[in-house]
């Protein structure tokens, strides 16, 4: 891409980042009263969404390192919002799940993103969410896009395109 290409996507690169600020910082004032950061609102969002997910699959999801993620998910177990479940047919796996108390800060937390949400659409309309939908989709890797889609929308399902 020439140097005038990217001057053309410098307002996106931009508004990325704007929205991004402002859409973590409501869940951002209620994790710091845990003690949690974005990388535990994470672990706690796709634990809640997708109960019963292994430590390799949630590695795979958020693509961090394994030391990472036993950093956050030891302290989310250790207060009692996220419990490790030994597999059933693999004894050695571990499967996630959160708590009454996970569930409900993993809610609380999408409650307000997606008020947030709601109130851009709101003042967009259906058409530029669609538009916004096919947009972000588009914005992830092609080869993982299958995979993706099967995490947000379920198997066999592919909105937003």
């Amino acid at each position: 891409m020439d140097p005038v290409e990217t001057q053309s996507c410098f307002d996106v690169i931009e508004l990325l980042f704007f929205a991004y600020r402002d859409f973590v910082s409501d869940p951002d004032r209620i994790l710091t009263d845990y003690g949690f950061g974005r990388a535990h609102h994470r672990v706690l969002h796709f634990v809640n969404r997708q109960p019963g997910l292994t430590i390799a699959e949630l590695l795979d999801i958020l693509r961090i390192t394994k030391q990472s993620l036993n950093r956050v998910l030891k302290e989310l177990v250790e207060k009692g919002f996220v419990e490790q479940r030994t597999g059933v047919q693999d004894r050695r796996q571990r499967l996630l799940f959160p708590t009454v108390k996970g569930r409900d800060l993993a809610l609380a937390l999408s409650r307000l993103q997606g008020e947030r949400i709601r109130r851009a659409i709101e003042r967009c309309g259906e058409d530029d969410r669609q538009a916004a939908l096919r947009f972000l989709f588009a914005m992830i890797d092609e080869n993982d896009r299958d995979h993706v889609a099967r995490l947000v929308y379920g198997a066999g399902q592919r909105k937003g395109q």
